[in-house]
């Protein structure tokens, strides 16, 4: 999306795209999803309990180290990765498709240096 597009629009787009088990490819909705304060909201926490994810979402309020970092981290630490190549960082390209064949090199290299160790 674009940079000055609230986070929360799209969570539900993302969610959708999620494959489900038994059409197509072998792929499940998760269980729960992880998520600072921006995502919590009544309306999308009662969407997605519907369609059977348990949302957990830091509470307003609570102070920082609620312990989501912990399981978070695994996600941020891959995105600073990705950001280490600049085209991805900063988007030049206008089309799609050639900004999602960057990503997916970019995708393949990590893998890569991940299976090399």
């Amino acid at each position: 999306s674009a940079a000055n597009a609230h986070d929360v629009r799209g969570l539900l787009p993302t969610v959708a795209a999620c494959p489900l088990p038994g059409y197509g490819s072998p792929g499940r909705r998760p269980r729960r999803l992880l998520g600072d304060r921006a995502y919590r909201s009544a309306p999308h926490e009662g969407i997605l309990r519907w369609l059977g994810i348990r949302p957990r979402f830091a509470r307003p309020g609570a102070p920082h180290g609620s312990g989501l970092g912990k399981q978070r981290w695994v996600v941020e630490r891959t995105i600073a990765h990705l950001h280490r190549n600049r085209r991805l960082k900063v988007r030049y390209e206008r089309r799609a498709d050639i900004h999602q064949g960057f990503l997916t090199l970019a995708c393949v290299r990590l893998c890569w240096l991940r299976l090399k160790r």
